[in-house]
């Protein structure tokens, strides 16, 4: 489930919770907590791999977009790896999709991309599911907590990270971090 719900762009059921549901539903042992986090963790670093390859192929759309060439040239730094470590450790939105995508338009190196979201998502997993299952995950209902099922409350924000996700990469990337540059400077205090 982790790999079909990380291999849609901005798509997917929480598969911290579906696994959380599982191990909920089949009784809590070390053994098999240890087996769903890094079996999730997996699933979820394989996905991102589908959406890299997504981004290569529309490569020739994708490409000539600001936002896309500001990820790749930040991909190309160590800070780079950071911000896909970050994006990929945050819960609930697929910020990390984003970054993907757009380091497949930019035919980004994927190795190091790999190897960090893989670790990531081990403690995602790690910190999500046992959070879920020390509490939250009681608290679900069949019908969830906002009277929307869980399939329905999936498609509602699945909708909406698409919405977010076409919008993210209308935006002129290169201009905003310039904006912000000048701005932080021109405020930076001179120091005589």
């Amino acid at each position: 489930m982790s790999l079909g719900s990380n291999a849609t762009p901005f798509f997917g059921a929480s598969y911290t919770l579906i696994a959380t549901t599982a191990l909920l539903a089949d009784g809590f042992s070390v053994g098999s907590f240890v087996l769903i986090v890094f079996v999730t963790a997996a699933g979820a670093s394989l996905g991102k791999l589908v959406i890299y390859a997504g981004g290569k192929g529309f490569r020739g759309k994708l490409g000539q977009n600001k936002t896309v060439m500001v990820l790749g040239r930040m991909l190309e730094r160590k800070t780079g790896l950071a911000v896909v470590f970050v994006t990929a450790l945050i819960p609930g939105l697929p910020l990390d999709d984003y970054v993907y995508l757009g380091a497949g338009a930019s035919s980004s190196r994927l190795t190091g991309m790999f190897i960090i979201t893989f670790f990531a998502k081990v403690l995602k997993s790690f910190l999500e599911i046992g959070v879920e299952y020390a509490g939250l995950g009681r608290l679900y209902t069949a019908t969830g907590l906002t009277g929307l099922s869980r399939l329905e409350t999936s498609i509602l924000l699945s909708a909406v990270f698409l919405i977010v996700g076409i919008a993210f990469y209308k935006i002129d990337l290169e201009k905003v971090v310039s904006r912000l540059r000048h701005r932080y400077s021109a405020e930076k205090p001179t120091v005589e």
